[in-house]
């Protein structure tokens, strides 16, 4: 699959998240094998305003690329401009968000409110691949709901405007992420545009990988299963290669992974906001764990490292003596070796 200079065959990739897909959390992805991440999305009118938090959101460093940075707008000038501003952190390319489903934006005109417009959209993505020489390439969904489905007319459209690359989540905005993501879609798609087609939606197995590749999509991208599992992108590349899969983590691994995602963020935004915004995680690290819910209880009420740490070490602790006690039908999903 090729945007500009970024030449990578069957490449999956991590989903741009909102307060989720920051440096530190696409190092820990890049570290498992994704082979192109995204910046978390900024708003154009924030970037021109130079609004530090959206200026911060596209900063890029050279250890994670290929890295897109995605914008999102209805403004036309805005979008120019915002396009030029992101063009000067030097990304591989720029992806316009044209698909969020959230109301506070799509409602307004942006991200997925696009689709219900088609002018206004083709007007948005020629007015950013207007303010940059850098390859530009669109993430949207099918439709605004199921009665407006206009994903090929907006895989032609793309097309014609030069965009380099489309990934489609394979939802409508109506859907958010309630229901099945329809992956026939994927087929049409490639029969009406010629340009590289990355498939989203629902991707949480290496064997979902493997089955939306066979749609003909030349790359997968994966947004929430990466949030539960960011060893996904090395177990599905270990399933691609040999048809089998890795074992489980254990649960001192998955223990460890998310103490380093936390240092990791401590060290990147200060140790209080990274705890503060850490909390939304546990439920996905220690999922299966026994107890997490008392759990993860305990954990929301520290603002330190040290503490959340001490707590961990000893859940493990507890873990290891349950499981080696006799009667072992309720052992917890994860051994605690």
């Amino acid at each position: 699959m090729l945007i500009g200079n970024t030449d990578i065959e069957q490449p999956l990739a991590l989903a741009p998240m909102e307060a989720v897909s920051d440096y530190p959390f696409r190092m820990i992805c890049k570290g498992f094998g994704t082979d192109v991440v995204y910046s978390e999305f900024a708003n154009a009118e924030a970037l021109i305003r130079d609004v530090k938090r959206s200026l911060g959101k596209i900063q890029v460093r050279n250890e994670e690329r290929p890295i897109g940075v995605q914008i999102y707008g209805r403004v036309e000038a805005s979008m120019e401009r915002a396009a030029a501003i992101a063009e000067q952190a030097a990304p591989d390319f720029l992806d316009i968000n044209c698909g969020c489903w959230v109301r506070k934006i799509a409602m307004r005109g942006d991200g997925a409110g696009l689709l219900r417009d088609l002018k206004k959209f083709e007007s948005v993505v020629r007015a950013a691949i207007k303010g940059t020489q850098l390859p530009v390439t669109v993430k949207t969904r099918l439709g605004w709901d199921e009665d407006s489905i206009c994903i090929l007319d907006v895989a032609r459209m793309v097309e014609q405007c030069g965009v380099q690359a489309l990934t489609v989540h394979c939802r409508t905005r109506m859907q958010g992420y309630k229901g099945e993501a329809d992956w026939s879609w994927l087929e049409k798609i490639k029969q009406v545009s010629a340009i590289p087609l990355i498939g989203n939606g629902n991707v949480k197995t290496p064997e979902d990988v493997k089955r939306m590749f066979e749609t003909g999509c030349d790359g997968v991208m994966i947004g929430r299963g990466a949030i539960s599992n960011p060893r996904i992108f090395a177990e599905a590349k270990h399933y691609l290669a040999t048809g089998e899969k890795l074992p489980e983590p254990t649960l001192a691994q998955q223990v460890a992974l998310c103490l380093r995602h936390l240092k990791a963020e401590a060290e990147y935004k200060g140790e209080r906001r990274a705890v503060l915004e850490h909390r939304k995680l546990y439920a996905s690290y220690l999922k299966g764990a026994p107890n997490i819910a008392k759990l993860r209880a305990e954990l929301m009420q520290f603002t330190d490292i040290a503490p959340i740490e001490d707590r961990l070490e000893e859940f493990l602790e507890d873990c290891g003596r349950e499981c080696s006690e006799p009667g072992e039908a309720a052992r917890p999903r994860y051994a605690a070796q």
